[in-house]
């Protein structure tokens, strides 16, 4: 039985095969089209999956798409007819694309693929809910869905057993707290569903000053986490902005310009909206973990991308342990929309055993052999070094340690926004430069975005404050033990907002945030045995089990997915070594890139 599960038309376009029950390949669209956040239909991702699965479209059994075409635009009909007039506009640009492709997924599908089977919608905060838990490794388990608006639902829980989820309790459009989220990204000068995150890493540089102010005219909210926003100040039920001038009055003035500087008060609004998100967020959980009983709780949805919100349910929560789907968002929803098909509508059995999860550490993207990387390299007249594992490990441990910065491409490309050891640039977590020499040279992105640290899984409890808990995903905030704390002088705390950043705040510096925070992913040996082999040489060369990993791209473009989109950021960029598979390439003795018609992407469309 092959399912494919699509998501697409609205942002972070997907495509998942899932073959007999097994996730055999997923991936975004913007990794093969180079277009960052990619919403079109995801013929290149679909592509890959056949590939992977060494199937054609005709041997597909079901399609699956993430939510329901017709409920989303009565939504949209709905809400432009209570605002009317206002909102005309938005109304237009809106119904062109409704009326033109996303009305008629069906006609899509057989038009871009020749399918002529089944196809079948789930519901977007099923979507959701079944990417998480159904791919967790729990029989039973509370699921927590919140994000900006999938038809109307916006916040969702319910209750998993086996190959059911029984939905409990929702919250609807315009009450959204992603939404409440975007429009303050918006507001600071950031891109809505995109720049979120940038938000929450802006967030510790400031106080929460402003947090009385939008509890008072902005957002109330309940014991159970239940909120109402007052949308006389926002703008996005029916406009083209997140915004409006009585949200401007409020916060004093109109919304930084994007790329201009960044001054107190956008540090002082995230740090308000962290809190506010925060306390949201934890007492849903409570009021979830008192109403179902259960032990185990699985996060999807935008706002589980928030990993400081779910160290908190980590460190405060009820709850035994807690598993996020690492491609919470919209890609996610296209796993979820294919298992929910395989379960729920198969009717399968399904058995998980309290550990494994289904999503093999996110590694389901496309991987290329040593020869394929040879033949690009020797074609390309690129000069190497081949090297087998073991000294392959050795000799990149030796030029981290030595405060060279690595790009590393190994294996499966990962699923989901976060590089894991895949797709990665890595550093040296102790190195007091390595943060602003990434930051400002490699990525070319602001310089207050913290970088977050991959640790031996077995290590990580001498290093941050998981309680136990594993990270393996990069999905949850943790902090750096005390023991390794340096302990600020009365200057340094003095320092302002993002003058902060150059103090060394702990024996790995590259990793720790302003506030001792870190964004933790844990590696396991079984799990990523390269990845883990080459943090453990590094150990033994350091006595340290932490080094810094980034997502291998520039800003403004996605995670980089063949080797010629390696070697291209690494030639673009100041890294001092690639690693394509068991090649290391240095920078030194690379010729000069040459952009001409011989770089074709592999996944280019005929």
């Amino acid at each position: 039985m092959n399912i494919l599960g699509i998501s697409c038309f609205y942002h972070d376009a997907a495509a998942v095969l899932v073959k007999d029950g097994k996730i055999v390949a997923a991936a975004q669209e913007e990794r093969f089209t180079r277009k960052k956040h990619d919403d079109g239909f995801p013929h290149h991702a679909i592509r890959y999956c056949l590939e992977e699965g060494a199937i054609s479209v005709k041997d597909i059994d079901i399609i699956a798409f993430y939510d329901k075409p017709f409920l989303k635009f009565e939504r949209l009909l709905e809400t432009y007819l209570s605002y009317a007039p206002a909102g005309l506009f938005s109304f237009v640009k809106a119904m062109s694309v409704w009326l033109k492709e996303k009305l008629w997924i069906p006609s899509v599908i057989a038009k871009e693929l020749g399918y002529k089977g089944k196809i079948l919608f789930a519901e977007h905060h099923q979507s959701h809910a079944a990417s998480a838990f159904f791919a967790s490794p729990y029989q039973e388990a509370a699921i927590i869905t919140v994000d900006g608006v999938g038809e109307w639902t916006t916040t969702s829980w319910g209750i998993g057993r086996g190959n059911a989820i029984e939905f409990k309790e929702e919250i609807h459009f315009p009450q959204s707290l992603g939404l409440f989220y975007s429009a303050f990204t918006y507001y600071t000068g950031f891109k809505v569903n995109s720049g979120e995150y940038k938000v929450m890493g802006l967030a510790p540089y400031g106080t929460p000053k402003y947090v009385g102010l939008m509890k008072e005219h902005l957002i109330d909210i309940k014991e159970d986490g239940s909120f109402h926003l007052n949308t006389e100040y926002f703008n996005y039920p029916a406009g083209l902005t997140m915004t409006d001038h009585k949200f401007h009055d409020l916060f004093g003035g109109p919304p930084r310009k994007p790329e201009s500087p960044l001054t107190q008060k956008e540090m002082d609004i995230a740090a308000s909206l962290q809190v506010v998100t925060e306390e949201i967020m934890l007492k849903i959980a409570r009021y979830v973990h008192q109403e179902s009983g259960m032990k185990h709780l699985c996060l999807a949805g935008g706002v589980a991308l928030n990993c400081v919100a779910n160290g908190r349910i980590v460190r405060e929560g009820p709850y035994h342990s807690i598993w996020i789907q690492p491609a919470a968002g919209d890609a996610g929803g296209a796993l979820g929309a294919a298992l929910s098909v395989w379960y729920q509508y198969l009717s399968n059995p399904r058995t998980a055993d309290g550990k494994t999860d289904m999503m093999q550490g996110g590694y389901l993207g496309p991987r290329f052999s040593n020869d394929e990387i040879q033949e690009f390299l020797e074609k390309n007249n690129i000069p190497f070094t081949r090297l087998e594992n073991g000294k392959l490990f050795d000799a990149v441990a030796e030029k981290l340690a030595s405060g060279k910065v690595v790009g590393w491409f190994s294996g499966r490309m990962e699923f989901g926004p976060r590089a894991l050891g895949a797709r990665s640039i890595l550093g040296d977590a102790r190195n007091t430069e390595m943060q602003s020499t990434m930051n400002l040279k490699i990525k070319f992105r602001e310089s207050f975005r913290p970088f977050a640290p991959s640790v031996l899984a077995e290590d990580a409890d001498r290093y941050f404050g998981l309680y136990g808990h594993e990270s393996p995903y990069m999905l949850l905030t943790a902090y750096v033990n005390k023991d390794l704390r340096k302990k600020m002088t009365a200057e340094e705390e003095a320092l302002w907002g993002i003058e902060k950043l150059n103090v060394p705040r702990s024996d790995i510096p590259a990793v720790t945030h302003v506030d001792y925070s870190a964004r933790v992913q844990t590696v396991d040996k079984g799990v990523a045995p390269k990845y883990h082999a080459l943090i453990d040489a590094f150990k033994k060369r350091t006595g340290c089990a932490v080094i810094v990993n980034t997502s291998f791209n520039v800003r403004g473009e996605p995670i980089v997915c063949t080797p010629e989109d390696a070697y291209r950021c690494f030639m673009r960029t100041d890294m001092d070594y690639l690693v394509l598979e068991n090649f290391l390439l240095d920078k030194n003795a690379q010729p000069t890139l040459k952009d001409d018609e011989d770089w074709k992407k592999r996944y280019e469309l005929d």
